[in-house]
């Protein structure tokens, strides 16, 4: 479907606007998408800078812009789906105060001033008058270099003026984007990456998350040493959680939220939200358990995936920082945490959280603190995001971070659905009650029929419902909230079944009525057997868990978030996929599985999916790298995982995308989903050092003003000297090619290390490409004398012919082996109008 956006434009002060107004917008027809729990929707929680004019906008759209938990869908613990956006007008002249991020240069403090936080105050008190005064958030020195400030949007015009001000941003909101996984990666502790790099010890993976539920026993501490040496971190006490809260397992936990509080204009409200580090959502239990989590015997979600559950570094140690809240994470605590975990000595940054669309890279914090982190050699890992299928909807898609996409496991937990006339149709589900070995056959409906397609809650008719299977359309509401619908009605039991948005992507889900997820062409034939059978009927059939080769995978999920770059089209995101359906990690103690009201459940382990499941898969697999080749950059861990990636499923044909039931592309998989003991040893690397994104941003047609966020100001770039002709010819491990629609010649260049022997080693290339493309490499035999040595070839690409034009592309690869190494980089090929820009 067309996305379609519905504007509602209100005048006058709006802080979230009135609560009645929210709700006649979300009790609007079923087509539109909307807020699913109104009861997160609170005054208290945020207030809107006060403006004059304000535009509230639902927005259709296929798949979802949000973190795909198994209660949403895709959906974060809080808030749901954002479809509704309330955006303050381009014409605003407020005189209220907000939040600012301020990125100054670091060489410009004057001499009188001792420190850099007593320049930003004596700044501030000579910006114009205001009844709010002018006051500091935070001031940033590691990962960036500047402050967060409340101030008038005059006073912000005014500061941008100022010697030494890079550049002055709006605080953004941001949202949230297991016991089989390290089996079906392939780690073992008999050989290859586990025992190589001593899983992980004395490795310190930050998690940038919601918190931390410390005590699990994922996060138990023994058979540790103490904290590093060099860890400077602390763990922040306060009454829910003591100091004994870390270990030597959590040797660190703070809480940012100076940002959060400011937009709301007032203190947290500690009896809604805890104030500490402690996780109350699940989320950053979940990420953090799967990124370094301990092993567990005996884990599992109720009677499913049951097994021995252990993170991806086992050993690693982990610093937790908070920065989301009920509404979100704001772009000011983020990029405050991001700088104390370079300051503390992390060595990898998880970062499950993104906007819902990418910005240039001097306007998105998370870029900019991935930047610092990286001149620090702290590797970043980071959610491609959760709004796939939609094309260019990949965010956190800087070239020096870590973009993950989301792919499925080879486990399953069927529920088959078992129509009266014979035909049975495969789905899943956690359904968590004690189904029948045989259950009866009872009366079946559509929804649609009962009231509202998506089963909103109060919507559906208890007359028509009441003691039957109620099929239930995806999309427009959070997944469980349809059952918890249907049973609040009187149904008995509920079939969710995908729409052309979401096509054969299954995620199963923890529901409170005996329920199933269906895809796309079974859920067809089930809606046309309920309307078209005098007296129908169904039952579901729950299987558990099973694991295999059938369905295949992985697969890459829809609602994986995918490509082409939307801000450099000759960069191809997002870089790699890995596992992010039906995810089982820890869980916090304070929340059910569902996140409904009338869930009483707690568990220790849950089962979600999201490419917020697949970010700490590579964070974890990166401290894993960091702790084999310590000496390694963060570029040579993330090339050796893209170079060895693969692209092929466990039934050894091309990996599928669920969005279109077709053959994946690197659009949507990026180089392929990873391959952890090949990253252990690559052959070849493609390094690339903090002055190589320089010279990039240059190429991006960046000037000094711009790039010295990034540089701090510590030197002066002249780009007229760069030594990349197009952004293109970074050092990077893929290549996106951009042709005019009348064809032409593409060259670039690319330099390799050999890290895959100390005696000689020889590697010829190999390429694939399209029919219209003709692709030749300079020199296409590279020949290594000694370990660490780099060598420079020149690949060059020349259409014969106009491709597809727009966002499809057309796809080849390049191969450098040495008959025991195989180093594979994805090229992408598009055709865009040469009057037009490549996005």
């Amino acid at each position: 479907m067309k996305r379609q956006n519905y504007p509602y434009q209100r005048r006058g002060i709006l802080p979230l606007a009135p609560t009645k107004f929210i709700k006649d917008l979300i009790n609007g027809p079923d087509s539109l998408n909307s807020l699913t729990n109104t009861k997160n929707i609170n005054q208290s929680d945020l207030k809107i800078p006060f403006s004059p004019h304000y535009i509230i906008r639902i927005t259709t759209k296929r798949g979802a812009n949000q973190e795909s938990q198994n209660h949403g869908d895709p959906s974060p613990p809080h808030p749901h789906p954002s479809s509704l956006f309330i955006t303050s007008s381009s014409s605003s002249s407020s005189d209220g105060p907000e939040t600012f991020i301020i990125h100054v240069s670091k060489s410009e403090k004057p001499a009188l001033y001792a420190t850099h936080h007593d320049w930003y105050s004596s700044t501030l008190q000579t910006l114009p008058a205001s009844p709010h005064p002018a006051r500091i958030l935070y001031t940033y020195s590691a990962a960036a270099h500047g402050f967060a400030a409340r101030l008038t949007a005059a006073q912000a015009a005014e500061l941008r003026l100022r010697p030494g001000v890079a550049a002055v941003l709006p605080d953004r909101l941001n949202r949230l984007h297991t016991t089989r996984t390290p089996q079906f990666l392939g780690l073992a502790d008999s050989f290859g990456l586990w025992p190589n790099s001593h899983y992980a010890d004395d490795v310190v993976v930050g998690i940038l998350d919601t918190g931390i539920w410390p005590e699990l026993r994922s996060f138990s501490d023994g058979g540790l040493s103490p904290a590093p040496d060099n860890w400077k971190g602390i763990c922040e006490a306060s009454g829910d959680f003591p100091a004994t809260a870390c270990n030597r397992k959590i040797i660190g936990a703070r809480a940012f939220y100076k940002g959060y509080e400011a937009a709301r204009g007032s203190p947290i409200d500690e009896k809604r939200e805890s104030k500490s580090p402690r996780d109350t959502e699940g989320h950053g239990t979940h990420t953090a358990s799967t990124a370094g989590g301990a092993a567990v015997k005996d884990a599992g979600f109720f009677r499913y995936a049951t097994g021995e559950a252990r993170g991806m570094a086992s050993k690693a140690r982990i610093a937790a920082y908070k920065i989301c809240w009920k509404p979100g994470c704001f772009d000011s605590d983020i990029l405050a945490a991001m700088d104390q975990a370079v300051a503390d000595g992390v060595h990898v940054i998880s970062l499950s959280v993104g906007a819902s669309y990418a910005s240039e890279y001097d306007r998105d914090s998370i870029a900019i603190g991935a930047f610092g982190a990286a001149q620090r050699g702290v590797a970043v890992s980071c959610s491609a995001g959760n709004s796939g299928p939609d094309p260019y909807s990949a965010v956190n898609i800087a070239p020096w971070i870590i973009t993950v996409g989301a792919s499925t496991l080879d486990r399953d937990f069927p529920a088959d659905v078992v129509l009266g006339d014979g035909r049975v149709m495969g789905g899943v589900s956690l359904y968590s009650g004690d189904p029948k070995d045989d259950p009866d056959f009872l009366p079946l409906v559509y929804a649609a029929d009962c009231g509202s397609r998506y089963c909103y809650s109060g919507f559906l008719d208890p007359k028509k419902v009441a003691g039957k299977i109620v099929v239930c359309d995806r999309g427009g509401n959070a997944r469980v909230a349809k059952g918890s619908a249907v049973k609040l009605a009187g149904g008995a039991a509920m079939i969710m079944a995908n729409t052309v948005d979401n096509g054969e992507e299954l995620l199963a889900d923890s529901h409170l009525i005996p329920a199933t997820m269906v895809g796309q062409n079974a859920g067809e034939k089930i809606r046309g057997y309920a309307r078209s059978d005098p007296a129908p009927t169904a039952k579901i059939r729950f299987r558990g868990t099973v694991i295999g080769p059938s369905p295949s995978a992985p697969r890459v999920a829809a609602f994986s978030s995918r490509g082409p770059n939307r801000v450099t089209a000759e960069l191809l995101k997002p870089d790699v996929i890995a596992p992010g359906v039906n995810v089982l990690a820890g869980w916090t103690g304070a929340r059910s599985p569902t996140d409904l009201d009338i869930d009483p459940r707690r568990v220790e382990f849950n089962i979600i999916s999201g490419t917020s499941m697949s970010c700490p898969h590579v964070s974890g697999l990166a401290a894993l790298l960091r702790g084999a080749h310590p000496k390694w950059s963060p570029a040579a861990v993330k090339s050796a995982l893209m170079t060895t990636a693969y692209n092929l499923d466990n039934n050894g044909k091309n990996i599928t995308d669920l969005a279109t039931g077709s053959q994946s592309s690197p659009f949507v998989h990026g180089s392929g989903h990873v391959d952890p003991n090949r990253a252990l040893d690559p052959g070849l690397v493609y390094d690339i050092h903090v002055s190589d994104y320089v010279e990039f941003l240059c190429a991006s047609g960046y000037d000094s003003d711009r790039i010295s966020v990034f540089t701090r100001g510590s030197a002066n770039v002249d780009c007229s000297s760069s030594k990349l002709a197009t952004p293109g010819d970074l050092n990077y491990p893929s290549f996106s090619v951009v042709f005019g629609s009348n064809g032409e010649k593409v060259s670039y260049k690319r330099v390799v290390t050999n890290v895959g022997s100390a005696v000689d080693a020889v590697y010829e290339a190999k390429v694939s490409g399209p029919p219209n493309v003709e692709i030749s490499v300079s020199p296409r035999k590279l020949e290594f004398s000694t370990k660490n040595q780099s060598l420079e070839y020149a690949i060059t690409f020349t259409s014969l012919g106009s491709g597809l034009v727009g966002s499809s592309g057309s796809f080849g690869s390049i191969e450098w082996s040495d008959g025991s190494h195989l180093v594979r980089s994805p090229i992408a090929f598009r055709w865009v109008h040469s009057s037009v820009s490549a996005f």
